[in-house]
């Protein structure tokens, strides 16, 4: 991988509270550079209209987000690739396994910001170079067959990686943005927003409303030009709970809740829980008995459960950066390691297909 493509100065730091600007390439720029093949794009729609059909219940799988809470390390990250496309094909029957690729990490105050910002890790931010790197590393996931997400955190960097997308998250701290759901309702695949981070979800239910209409907003062309786009609406939205300041959310009891909150406002009842997050209590083992939870709520019948997210790496846990990383281990939340990732995906699948010879006519 390369970062050929580099950042120009625009101006220098003058008075010291004057910001210094550096001109990036633009979006059209570096799919120019980094194209997808015909094969490639046919496989990135047939990706999203396999998302689509889960959604609208016209296919009985789980959807599986399943990766790195963030990317650090390419290297790790397409070690991990490979490992899930061969399991993605092993439990295609039952599950669509879909490969969190986050490039952009929202922090509560400051910190790293993700592989996009700062792919060298050590605060020169080169954005240009992380663009580029980030854009090949999701066409070489893509190469490896699965469909790949992302949470889409700066709406200007959408356009460098939104043909690469099969499904987007907005989070819980963006999910009430009115700009972050102008994007959504021009966005060409499915996108699942994030509850807030108190819990409730009538922030999301409110973004998904939003994000159904068209709109016409400020944004940048594939130049780079500021433009007035217009956006036709996403009807391919649903919630994503993740828990808040008051505990979990998977629950039977929230979820009947939300299911019913979610008919009365009109709003399909697709939901999708992150096995994560304060669902966890923070707490990355915790995620199969979380995982495992919904699954039993799903094999009982909720048809509103249409999947999990999970974080998951080579190896468990989490560690702060310095100079000696540990390999395939996370920089930011702690990950689920792969062999108890494996485990409970395969076991799954199992007790799915189990189910499904169960209601098969003698």
């Amino acid at each position: 991988m390369n970062s050929s493509v580099s950042a120009l100065p625009l101006s220098t730091l003058s008075p010291a509270n004057e910001a210094l600007t550096l001109r990036l390439p633009s979006s059209l720029q570096l799919k120019q550079q980094l194209p997808l093949t015909h094969a490639l794009t046919q496989q990135v729609a047939a990706h999203r209209q396999a998302v689509r059909a889960i959604l609208n219940g016209e296919d009985s799988r789980l959807l599986i987000i399943v990766g790195p809470c963030s990317i650090h390390d390419p290297h790790s990250a397409l070690e991990y690739a490979a490992n899930l496309a061969r399991l993605a094909a092993d439990v295609s029957d039952q599950m669509l396994l879909v490969m969190r690729a986050y490039v952009e990490k929202p922090r509560t105050t400051v910190g790293w910001k993700g592989l996009a910002y700062d792919p060298q890790l050590d605060g020169s931010d080169d954005m240009a170079g992380g663009l580029t790197l980030s854009r090949e590393l999701m066409r070489e996931m893509l190469q490896l067959g699965l469909p790949v997400a992302t949470e889409l955190l700066q709406p200007m960097a959408a356009g460098y990686f939104d043909d690469l997308l099969s499904w987007v998250a907005i989070g819980a701290r963006t999910t009430e943005s009115q700009i972050h759901r102008e994007m959504a309702s021009g966005l060409g695949m499915p996108v699942g927003f994030k509850n807030g981070t108190d819990g409730g979800v009538t922030v999301a239910s409110d973004a998904m409303r939003s994000a159904a209409h068209p709109h016409r907003h400020f944004g940048v062309d594939s130049q780079g030009h500021p433009a007035i786009v217009q956006t036709p609406g996403n009807p391919d939205t649903h919630l994503v709970l993740r828990g808040g300041h008051r505990g979990p959310n998977y629950d039977r009891d929230s979820v009947a809740q939300i299911r019913s909150d979610l008919t009365r406002l009109k709003i399909p009842a697709r939901i999708m829980v992150d096995c994560s997050h304060a669902n966890s209590g923070k707490d990355p083992a915790r995620q199969p008995a979380v995982f495992n939870d919904v699954l039993e709520q799903r094999l009982q019948g909720d048809q509103s459960l249409i999947g999990m997210m999970i974080e998951s790496h080579l190896f468990e846990g989490c560690q702060p950066l310095s100079p000696t990383l540990r390999y395939g281990v996370s920089v930011t939340d702690g990950c689920l390691g792969w062999g108890t990732t494996e485990q409970i995906l395969r076991q799954a699948a199992d007790r799915l297909r189990s189910r499904d010879s169960v209601q098969l006519p003698a």
